[in-house]
């Protein structure tokens, strides 16, 4: 594979090849950028949601079959549900909800009684994966690390970070045989990868920052795959949703309200129907045949 020099939004692997360790590297910028867009999230909300962002699109990147990964972190806390979807093709999405203002920084303060929930589903015989565990760490990386390494059986170092711009993350997997190849590779590596910052994963593809961050091993980079926001309008499903309430019930929430608007959080679109658009959503019934 070739050494690609990475650029946009993107994740990319790569391989330790005399240690027996594996690494991927993600980058979000205008796909993070358009997620929280116009959202007016609090500053701590935005940074944790880009950093599930961040490893939801590390954790997609393996879908080998047409499908969607979806991600959650809810609880009964002051912050109560940050939720992203990615595809297997990297097509990513999510949104935030919290209720009241807090500075808490602390998962178990913001979610209270929280959980983490996650569901692989692959379109047409792919099947469905769905675990749901409790929240077991001080941050989003810490919740990762130990879900990773308990659902491979292998250890697992993850670092996330998120601002206004970029939310990255770097994940590194100790594989079977890494011991054997070098009794001290692991701790060596983990040690090197807990000084890398956001700015330099921002600031660096991986072709110049992996060999300056990890001097003198041997390193191989696979292909980056490009990351997009994929939030498209979808007003079929909404006329959809609408008929299947009925005409009386559309009718209702029309007088009440003088239109009809369905909102959808995770893209934060709003639908909007008048009085004609909903009568279209119900065409006349034609007379019934005469009977001759």
């Amino acid at each position: 594979m070739s050494m690609t020099d990475a650029a946009g939004d993107f994740v990319q692997r790569f391989l330790f090849e005399d240690l027996d360790i594996s690494g991927v590297v993600v980058c979000l910028r205008e796909s993070w950028q358009r997620m929280h867009a116009r959202r007016n999230y609090r500053t701590n909300i935005r940074d944790l949601l880009g950093e599930l962002a961040a490893v939801t699109a590390l954790i997609g990147s393996n879908l080998k079959r047409p499908g969607k990964i979806s991600v959650q972190l809810r609880g009964n806390g002051p912050l109560s549900l940050l939720l992203v979807e990615c595809t297997e093709s990297l097509r990513l999405r999510g949104m935030a909800r919290a209720g009241e203002r807090t500075t808490a920084q602390r998962l178990i303060e913001l979610f209270g009684d929280g959980q983490l929930a996650l569901n692989m589903r692959g379109d047409g015989a792919g099947g469905t994966y769905q675990s749901i565990v409790p929240l077991d760490g001080e941050s989003v990386s810490e919740v990762f690390e130990h879900y990773l390494s308990q659902s491979v059986q292998q250890p697992a170092s993850l670092m996330l970070a998120a601002d206004d711009s970029h939310a990255v993350g770097l994940l590194l997997q100790k594989l079977p045989g890494a011991d054997r190849c070098d009794a001290d590779g692991w701790a060596r590596i983990t040690q090197l990868a807990a000084t890398v910052t956001l700015r330099e994963i921002a600031g660096l593809p991986p072709l110049r920052l992996l060999p300056r961050l990890f001097p003198g091993e041997t390193l191989r980079l696979f292909d980056a795959r490009p990351v997009r926001f994929h939030c498209p309008l979808d007003w079929d499903k909404v006329r959809r949703v609408l008929r299947s309430l009925g005409r009386e019930e559309v009718d209702s929430i029309l007088r009440e309200n003088g239109e009809v608007v369905i909102h959808d959080e995770v893209c934060n679109h709003a639908y909007r129907f008048d009085a004609a658009e909903v009568a279209a959503l119900f065409p006349a019934l034609e007379p019934p045949p005469t009977l001759h």
